[in-house]
């Protein structure tokens, strides 16, 4: 079994980019003193929650898709789209905590990486399968 190390720094590099966000959450509670559990009250930390909130939602499309186009394709293509889709969460990340209306290019670099990942895998597994007739 081919070991897939390229694929797997860059999960952990999106795990870390994630506790990244958790960290940014925990400062702007310092900042704004908005105690736990409470989610709202202030726009800095209603911003920071969601994006961290969001990235959660993106992860099981994500990390699914980038270990399979690693295996149905390829280890080192499948490493650059998981970068991008980590460059868009951080694009994504910053855009919408200093303005909501400025995550639209983080959004779209990620959502194209992942949707590399995604239908790229699909279809290299669907094509295996009609291929060697194994459906």
């Amino acid at each position: 079994m081919e070991p897939h190390y390229e694929v797997a720094i860059v999960t952990l590099l999106a795990l870390l980019v994630y506790f990244w966000m958790g960290m940014r959450v925990g400062g702007a509670r310092q900042k704004t003193g908005i105690k736990a559990p409470a989610m709202t009250g202030d726009p800095h930390l209603e911003r920071n929650v969601r994006v961290q909130a969001n990235t959660l939602e993106w992860l099981p499309i994500f990390l699914p898709s980038l270990w399979l186009f690693a295996v149905f394709w390829d280890d080192r293509i499948a490493a650059l789209a998981g970068l991008v889709w980590i460059v868009g969460r951080i694009l994504y990340a910053l855009g919408y905590v200093a303005d909501p209306g400025k995550r639209e290019l983080g959004f779209l670099v990620q959502s194209l990486a992942v949707a590399v990942l995604l239908f790229g895998a699909l279809g290299k597994i669907a094509w295996t399968m009609v291929s060697t007739g194994t459906y």
